[in-house]
């Protein structure tokens, strides 16, 4: 189960472009509440504490208390907006959620032991981690922070799919409720062949022809 993650906010009235504005000048970010039935709520938080929550992966797939005004609300990060270049987050979305509703959240994928694996420790093998996270149904009170891959058995020519990950009692993969084609590769280790270079054998082909040419040029007599 992950640990819930408390962030401060504060409620505001002022609304708009030109309010967004006043707010990012004075190092807040505006940031809008909605779901569970009620009315979406803005507020606003420093940004001081959404960039050092986003710093770490749980801000985007936990569940957090999201203390308002003295009012704890459960939500999660459904969207945000940030500067193209520089070190700002510009505009938050948080859903609302029902403790008692199964949620739909990507949780990240942590690989363990590559590098002690077969596959890992042999040349010319290519490991390929194709998700880095995946999508998963449970109750709030059950949702991993992450979820863990040992790779310390993987050896060449492994795949690794959705159906091998170990997961946390009642905790449930989405995709693989869409039937088995849906079962995708999560790691592959493949061996890569080396290429042969056969240029050389090309030129040597190539001289050999060109060399009766040569010489038969030399036999023709000179007019």
């Amino acid at each position: 189960m992950a640990k819930t993650h408390e962030i401060l906010a504060q409620s505001r009235k002022d609304e708009g472009k030109g309010a967004s504005r006043r707010l990012r000048r004075a190092s807040f970010v505006p940031a809008v509440v909605y779901g569970a039935g009620q009315s979406p709520e803005s507020i606003q938080i420093e940004h001081n504490t959404i960039l050092l929550a986003a710093k770490h992966e749980w801000f985007f797939s936990s569940v957090l208390d999201l203390n308002v005004d003295g009012k704890v609300q459960k939500v999660l990060v459904r969207d945000w907006q940030k500067h193209p270049f520089k070190q700002q987050m510009l505009h938050m979305d948080f859903l609302r959620i029902n403790e008692n509703e199964a949620i739909r959240v990507n949780v990240p994928i942590h690989f363990l032991n590559q590098e002690k694996s077969q596959a890992g420790k042999t040349a010319g093998v290519v490991i390929s981690h194709n998700l880095n996270e995946v999508e998963v149904s449970c109750l709030p009170k059950d949702l991993p922070e992450y979820i863990e891959l040992d790779l310390a058995d993987l050896k060449p020519g492994d795949i690794v799919h959705l159906s091998d990950l170990k997961l946390p009692a009642d905790v449930e993969i989405v995709a693989l409720h869409l039937g088995a084609d849906h079962d995708a590769a999560v790691v592959t280790a493949v061996t890569v062949q080396e290429e042969v270079d056969e240029a050389p054998a090309v030129e040597g082909a190539e001289g050999e022809a060109a060399k009766p040419a040569a010489e038969a040029s030399k036999e023709q007599p000179k007019k």
